[in-house]
């Protein structure tokens, strides 16, 4: 396999198993109420994935690979292709233009960062954290 098949996979495939990476899936507009009410206690990232573009994988890679699991931080993550109303409401409900891949961070139910393609880090969500 070339260093391009290992950046950008064509079979959806991702190098963590979802199910062992603290996600919550984001799959309905009332999660982001919950998302908003949950972050007057912890840090909350939303990560807007695209499963059909390149770059968007490589991103969450290296958000997986850098993030350090952390009591005080609650991870949604949101699937672009399957649910593209509620990615249409995270934008009107926080106030923040669509990109993909994109990270928005809550606490006190405000957005207090967001970043997109190679700006996405993780180390930012440690640092408000």
């Amino acid at each position: 396999m070339g260093l391009l098949d290992k950046i950008f996979k064509g079979d959806g495939e991702e190098t963590k198993d979802k199910s062992t990476f603290p996600w919550t899936d984001l799959t309905d507009k009332d999660q982001i109420t919950i998302a908003l009410e949950e972050s007057k206690n912890k840090t909350v990232g939303i990560f807007k994935h695209s499963t059909s573009c390149g770059i968007s994988k490589m991103v969450l890679r290296n958000f997986e690979s850098q993030f350090e699991e952390d009591e005080n931080t609650k991870l949604y993550f949101l699937d672009l292709k399957k649910h593209r109303d509620v990615s249409n409401a995270v934008a009107e409900n926080l106030g923040v233009r669509h990109e993909s891949p994109q990270f928005i961070i809550l606490q006190n139910e405000e957005v207090v960062h967001h970043a997109s393609h190679q700006d996405i880090d993780a180390a930012k969500l440690e640092e408000l954290s």
